[in-house]
């Protein structure tokens, strides 16, 4: 979340910065609930204070042998009044943590200004689209005319939304996920983690997910200690690992690298990319996870970015990549990358990974600190970004490696994953 100072010491620059994400800051609800707060608190000081005036003066009036009848009855009246305004400022503070819970991140300054999809700004475009002398077909007709990508038999065991992959496409698909973790453990200097497919709330409200996104989640009751969440990406489980932590200066940045399966109700997206698996409720991906110095966060998405755009350039496949505006940003993010990949099936770039900065808007949430150079607890930035999609990079290699008798060649960085296979042919 964002610094509850800012609030109380600017909150109609914080409202007009928030105004540039469509986000309309409730103003005179936050004041109210601070005057409240500050009278509330003014006089529970007013009343501990007294509450050791009176100890002070039952205890020598005791000494002295007068009748204290008189100021214990004082003392009790204060006692209960500071009772109840300790529990009255106890649920005032939680109605203010519930109001900052709400309120997404401040976009950084040079996120550009606007409100949806159709304003962001391409930084770079790398490759050029294949010319085919055929007219392509999408993944969902390649992967049938195979008879290796089966989407009937996933909805008959799960439902809609589910793909079912077999034999070399099957096999593709875990080369691409081992292809980009070891590029990423190799050579771009990530540790690699196997974290919990399943967390608990204090997780996904360290990231953001919880409270505003639940509806998103797929959920796991556990009974009478409440419940799981199946994570919906591997930022979550990752980024907790420094959640009440302190890091050492020289520990930074931590790179962390993990591939897990994904999993998201996408509630709000019904007659969305229904067609295939471009939005499906389980998918894997290989996730980037930094943890970094203030200071140096923005040089770290930079690099984070160039990392994941690694995997596309050498897979040759032609991407772009755009700065979301601020309506079109993730509700944690203060500043996104979107890596956008060619599909030839759909004539379009679509979103293969987002690369974001939160700044200190988790780090707030977990207490995730390190020690700075003069010892002291601050606030790390945390960084994400896909490195990349594992199912959209299986799409785009369909797509874009297809040939017009229906074969899909391999990509020559994938190779030495598929064995002696160099082109994936129809099952008989």
């Amino acid at each position: 979340m964002i610094d509850p100072q800012l609030l109380r010491s600017d909150i109609d620059s914080v409202a007009s910065r928030l105004s540039a994400r469509s986000f309309l800051l409730d103003v005179a609800g936050f004041r109210a609930l601070e005057e409240e707060r500050k009278a509330v608190q003014v006089r529970t000081q007013e009343l501990q204070s007294s509450r050791n005036q009176f100890a002070k003066q039952i205890g020598q009036a005791k000494a002295k042998g007068e009748d204290v009848t008189a100021l214990m009855a004082e003392s009790s009246r204060a006692n209960a009044e500071l009772g109840e305004l300790e529990k009255r400022l106890e649920a005032i503070q939680q109605r203010l943590q519930d109001f900052m819970l709400g309120v997404p991140n401040i976009p950084h300054d040079s996120v550009p200004v606007g409100k949806s999809a159709d304003d962001n700004i391409e930084v770079r475009r790398i490759g050029k689209p294949v010319r085919f002398a055929f007219a392509p077909r999408d993944h969902v007709d390649i992967g049938a005319a195979l008879k290796q990508l089966d989407f009937e038999a996933a909805t008959k065991i799960a439902g809609a939304r589910f793909a079912l992959m077999k034999g070399p496409l099957a096999r593709l698909h875990r080369a691409l996920a081992q292809f980009m973790l070891d590029v990423h453990t190799q050579e771009h200097g990530y540790t690699e983690i196997y974290a919990p497919y399943l967390v608990n709330a204090k997780s996904m409200e360290g990231t953001g997910q919880l409270p505003k996104f639940e509806a998103d989640l797929f959920a796991v009751p556990r009974g009478e200690e409440g419940k799981f969440y199946l994570i919906p990406t591997a930022e979550v489980p990752v980024t907790n690992i420094v959640r009440d932590e302190i890091v050492p200066l020289e520990s930074l940045p931590l790179k962390f690298v993990c591939h897990s399966p994904c999993f998201r109700s996408e509630a709000g997206s019904y007659g969305k990319d229904t067609r295939g698996m471009i939005r499906n409720h389980q998918f894997d991906k290989v996730e980037l996870v930094q943890i970094a110095h203030p200071q140096r966060s923005y040089e770290q998405l930079e690099q984070l970015t160039g990392h994941a755009e690694e995997i596309l350039r050498r897979l040759e496949l032609p991407y772009r990549v755009v700065t979301l505006c601020t309506g079109d940003m993730g509700f944690a993010a203060a500043k996104t990358y979107d890596i956008e990949v060619w599909l030839p099936g759909q004539n379009a770039y679509r979103e293969i990974s987002s690369c974001s900065n939160f700044e200190t808007f988790q780090a707030r949430r977990m207490q995730a600190r390190f020690r700075n150079d003069k010892g002291r607890p601050e606030l790390v930035h945390t960084l994400n970004g896909s490195g990349l999609a594992v199912g959209r990079t299986l799409i785009a290699v369909m797509e874009n490696y297809q040939r017009k008798d229906g074969r899909i060649d391999i990509p020559a960085a994938l190779r030495p994953y598929m064995g002696k296979i160099e082109a994936i042919e129809p099952a008989h």
